[in-house]
């Protein structure tokens, strides 16, 4: 019987008990796109849609032997990293994608969570910008995100693609700056920019919608249409569109509204 196959992405990021992001909302993400999703959990959080109440960090050491263990035998064709913590795992994570020949790496430079909590250490910024950025395929950073990496918080279009344009010739990696929460804005728009392509991405803003998970889900869909085989661009359009359409069409779980990835299936 002829068995059918699918790519394997990888998710360095931590465990959202909630469900609603971190690993949780890319493994759901990566089922909806047809992905094969595997992990390697860098933080235990007690968390639900009304914010973090607790963080607990993996050792460095365990980290490294997820990474080790998902790539010795279902190496990855993508990978993902989402919230780090630490200098220490994010030196790790650093350290195992500069060794040798690795696949494209999508960075969702995870700093605070929309309740405000504080979800890199600040000691680990250096590490990030120095150690990891370089080493991206594509960093994707929010608003508040985007302003403690170049300094300054985008106001405006012309803003947005300064900021994916400093980032590039900083660091060598492609940026999508996500503008969804600049209201100055007529629609929700995000630039993207690789040194030969710049998109501009937006959509109708979908109000009454609460925002947790979406930075996740957005990496992990472009992680998830790299790991297709599309190409950067492209995987960022299409991953513009899902987020899109997993904002507006939510599905209520319990008291909250939380992002369906499965709207494409009905």
């Amino acid at each position: 019987m002829r068995r059918n196959s699918r790519p394997v992405a990888l998710t360095i990021a931590g465990s959202d008990s909630g469900g609603g992001a971190g690993i949780q909302a890319d493994l759901r993400t990566w089922n909806a796109l047809g992905v094969h999703g595997t992990t390697a959990i860098t933080c235990l959080t007690a968390q639900n849609p009304r914010g973090v109440l607790a963080v607990h960090a993996a050792p460095a050491a365990l980290v490294e032997r997820q990474l080790q263990a998902v790539f010795d035998e279902l190496p990855p064709v993508a990978v993902k990293t989402g919230m780090l913590f630490n200098a220490s795992i994010i030196r790790a994570v650093a350290r195992w994608f500069s060794e040798s020949r690795r696949p494209p790496l999508v960075v969702d430079p995870v700093m605070v969570a929309t309740s405000g909590a504080r979800l890199l250490q600040p000691a680990a910024m250096r590490a990030l910008i120095d150690q990891l950025l370089p080493l991206a395929t594509l960093v994707t950073p929010n608003l508040d995100e985007t302003a403690l990496l170049i300094g300054r918080r985008p106001r405006t279009l012309e803003d947005l693609r300064e900021a994916a344009r400093t980032l590039f010739f900083r660091h060598g990696c492609a940026a999508l700056i996500k503008g969804g929460h600049l209201r100055s804005l007529p629609r929700a728009t995000d630039v993207f920019f690789d040194g030969a392509t710049e998109l501009v991405l937006s959509a109708p803003f979908v109000r009454g919608v609460a925002t947790h998970g979406t930075g996740c889900t957005y990496s992990a869909a472009i992680t998830g249409y790299l790991a297709l085989g599309l190409a950067l661009p492209a995987a960022v359009e299409l991953a513009k569109n899902h987020i899109t359409q997993s904002i507006a069409q939510s599905v209520r779980i319990g008291r909250h509204l939380t992002l369906n990835p499965f709207w494409s299936e009905g």
